[in-house]
């Protein structure tokens, strides 16, 4: 085995098979973290975290576990940017890497989005753009280079 781990911030991920069928090609554990219960595989490499459903459960158990070994999967910009903190690769499910040269302007710009909903009310653009099959290919593809390069600094 690699000692290569993958952290999904799995609630509303979606891209969770294309992680499994990743990472288990690379013999690399994938913990699902979310805050029910989610249907896993039944596989020795693939195990669930059922965290609290506080306010940033999962976010705290990933920003907890994650560090130079794993590949933290999620869209959340700020617990990438913990990730990132923890020496963790950071990828979102439409195959976009968090970087440390990448998170402080995607943290600037959350900003300025949160401020604007803010004061458009109910105005304001709703979510993002649907997900699409290329988002799914460039995931792949994305995924597939991270975990070289991770199993490279796990020798």
């Amino acid at each position: 085995m690699s000692g290569v781990r993958v952290l999904v911030d799995a609630d509303a991920c979606p891209v969770k098979e294309e992680v499994y069928r990743v990472a288990l090609r690379h013999q690399a554990s994938v913990v699902i973290v979310a805050n029910a219960y989610l249907r896993i595989p039944e596989h020795r490499l693939i195990s669930r975290q059922v965290v609290t459903d506080g306010f940033d459960a999962a976010d705290d158990w990933i920003a907890e576990a994650a560090g130079p070994d794993a590949l933290v999967i999620t869209a959340d910009i700020l617990l990438a940017q913990r990730a990132l903190e923890k020496g963790a690769r950071v990828l979102a499910p439409t195959g976009k890497p968090f970087t440390d040269a990448s998170i402080g302007n995607a943290v600037a710009v959350r900003a300025i989005h949160a401020d604007l909903r803010a004061g458009l009310g109910e105005n304001a653009p709703r979510g993002a753009a649907p997900f699409s099959k290329q988002d799914r290919s460039r995931f792949l593809n994305a995924m597939e280079v991270e975990m070289v390069a991770l199993k490279k600094v796990a020798r």
